[in-house]
C-alpha cells in the first residue's frame, strides 16, 4: 500500500480514476425521497387506536353472538367490580402514592448540572 506525502498527491490519484457518471435524475430522485416525501396520512396512535377498537368490536360480536347479552353484560360487571376492588385495597393504594410521589420528586431534579459549573440558560 503506497502512503502519500501530500493531500496534493492524494488529489490527483483521486481525479485520475475512471469513474463512471451519476444517472441525470440522481438529485432529484434522492430530494422526492427525502426532502420533498410526502407526509404519512395516518399517525401511528390513529392506526393503534382503529385497530383496537376494531379487536373490541369483534369481541363484542363475537360474545353476543355465543351466549346473548345477559351473559356478556354479567362478564362485564364482574370484571369491573374485581378491576375496582384490586385498587381499592390499602396496601394497593399506599404503593401506588409512593410511586406517585417518587416519580414526582424524581421529575423535579435537576441531573444535567455538573457540581462546579454554571447552568447557561436561554434567553
Amino acid at each position: 500500500m503506497k502512503y502519500y506525502e501530500s493531500d496534493d498527491e492524494l488529489d490527483r490519484a483521486l481525479f485520475a480514476l475512471d469513474l463512471e457518471e451519476p444517472p441525470a435524475d440522481l438529485r432529484s430522485n434522492i430530494l422526492a425521497a427525502t426532502v420533498y416525501r410526502r407526509p404519512v396520512t395516518v399517525k401511528a396512535w390513529e392506526v393503534w387506536f382503529i385497530g383496537a377498537l376494531a379487536a373490541l368490536v369483534v369481541w363484542l360480536v363475537v360474545a353476543l353472538l355465543s351466549g346473548g347479552s345477559l351473559p356478556l353484560l354479567d362478564t362485564v360487571s364482574d370484571g369491573f367490580a374485581r378491576t375496582i376492588s384490586s385498587f381499592a385495597s390499602v396496601d394497593v393504594l399506599f404503593w401506588l402514592a409512593i410511586g406517585a410521589g417518587a416519580a414526582f420528586w424524581i421529575s423535579q431534579l435537576n441531573l444535567t448540572v455538573v457540581p462546579g459549573t454554571s447552568r447557561a440558560f436561554r434567553r
